[in-house]
């Protein structure tokens, strides 16, 4: 952010130190640049205005140029990473000043990669001088030199913050409290002293968070069944989002709920937690075997076997599939059951109840004994088939079979048992040409538009 700065009072001129032999009056154009971050360390920092204020009231006093004022609300711990601070260098190399006006020097830098770009400068010439509210450094051995000790200074206190940070953390989790934000279902409790936070149960959402465990744990609902129960009750994450079916996974392999973290993460190093569980660790075992049971769909991979074929009689939505699966609790068998239901993407809603997966291949069976034989789409590939067959029997086997009365059965049956016992792709292309003809309404599948 630029802003101009011109005053009548202003002097043209101040001295330079000696450049060469002899001493020489340069004109000095200072920029006036005051930075302050919204880091925790820079907390004491007068604020940027207070700075300008400060700085325009020496430049008055002393006769300084001060052509430009910028300002910055970025840290300068690491190099090359203030926008503001690198156009200046830039200008000051191209020669639209000569001179900078500043609070004090760790305002211009707290790292080495900056500090050297200031001490070049001054030894190409191009920067004549740096004034700070106690002290003024010029393009000499000892000025610089001082400059240099006052810019490591600042790193240094950078550096040791760094380490100081990095025990307070280990001292931390050393004693129950993980870093960082809590995961859903917890807060952070805000304290006055620094990096003495407590976490504790959000009332709002813990309840709704346990629940989640209990249905996967004790009646084996599944990541998606989770993730539209929560969608259903409009469940919202602290930021008024809803939660993902990532984070529903994310949510239920985390064992920060039953008492446990690791810190830092991947590190292999785990804490007792000391804030209040929401579940057992039995219920937590128990989530991680049913969410380890086999075939359960996979995010953005599962393919069912009719999707995307059917449509909705009652809004015209799209047809959708759900996988649920179920434990029997006396020998512990896994059953799979697939639903097929309405999408609901227009927008409405709809009250169409799920259907069994088996329901909708038997009406489909029956459904091919009714169309026109034309409208199998895999009509001349069963024809071949048959063919090869047909030639099979009669030419090893000494049979005779498919009379050419009888074909269009065998046709019929060939589809049918595609159906039942065909690939995902070898039932879609048997229905290829009744693909979004059929609707589905009261749990009944219908022709709704035959080409």
């Amino acid at each position: 952010m630029n802003q101009q700065l011109s005053s009548p009072t202003l002097l043209a001129e101040n001295r330079a130190n000696n450049v060469g032999k002899g001493e020489v009056i340069v004109d000095l154009r200072y920029c006036l640049y005051a930075r302050k971050s919204s880091e925790d360390d820079e907390r004491q920092a007068l604020s940027i205005d207070s700075q300008i204020h400060e700085m325009q009231e020496l430049a008055v006093r002393e006769g300084m140029n001060v052509t430009e004022i910028r300002r910055e609300s970025h840290s300068a711990k690491a190099s090359g990473e203030r926008p503001e601070f690198n156009r200046l260098m830039t200008d000051i190399d191209q020669g639209m000043f000569n001179a900078i006006l500043t609070w004090a020097p760790d305002r211009l830098s707290r790292n080495a990669g900056d500090l050297g770009m200031l001490v070049d400068l001054m030894d190409k010439g191009r920067l004549h001088g740096i004034r700070t509210h106690s002290q003024k450094f010029t393009n000499s051995p000892n000025e610089k030199f001082l400059l240099m000790i006052l810019g490591s200074q600042a790193k240094l206190e950078n550096d040791n913050r760094g380490i100081n940070v990095k025990r307070g953390l280990k001292n931390k989790v050393e004693m129950g409290w993980r870093p960082g934000l809590p995961p859903l279902g917890y807060l952070n409790e805000r304290s006055i002293n620094r990096g003495q936070n407590r976490i504790f149960i959000d009332e709002e959402r813990a309840p709704v968070i346990k629940k989640v465990f209990e249905m996967v744990g004790h009646q084996q609902a599944t990541g998606r069944a989770i993730f539209t129960y929560l969608k259903e009750i409009n469940f919202k994450t602290r930021t008024g989002k809803n939660v993902t079916l990532s984070s529903v996974y994310k949510i239920l392999k985390n064992p920060f709920y039953y008492g446990s973290f690791e810190a830092p993460a991947g590190s292999g190093k785990w804490y007792k937690g000391a804030h209040e569980p929401l579940i057992t660790q039995e219920l937590f075992d128990r989530v991680q075997n049913q969410l380890s049971v086999p075939d359960r769909p996979i995010y953005g991979e599962k393919e069912f076997q009719f999707t995307k074929m059917f449509k909705c009689g009652a809004c015209g939505s799209g047809i959708t599939a759900e996988e649920k699966i179920k434990r029997n609790k006396g020998n512990g068998n896994v059953h799979r059951y697939v639903y097929y239901r309405c999408g609901k993407s227009s927008g409405r809603e709809c009250t169409e109840q799920p259907m069994r997966e088996k329901d909708v291949l038997d009406q489909l069976l029956k459904i091919i004994d009714e169309i026109d034989i034309g409208q199998i789409g895999a009509k001349k590939r069963i024809e071949s088939e048959l063919d090869r067959y047909k030639a099979f029997a009669e030419e090893v086997l000494g049979e005779k079979i498919a009379k050419p009365k009888e074909k269009e059965i065998s046709i019929r049956k060939f589809a049918k048992h595609i159906l039942t016992h065909g690939t995902r792709d070898e039932k879609r292309e048997v229905l290829e040409d009744l693909q979004n003809a059929i609707t589905i309404r009261d749990r009944i599948l219908n022709i709704t538009r035959v080409d």
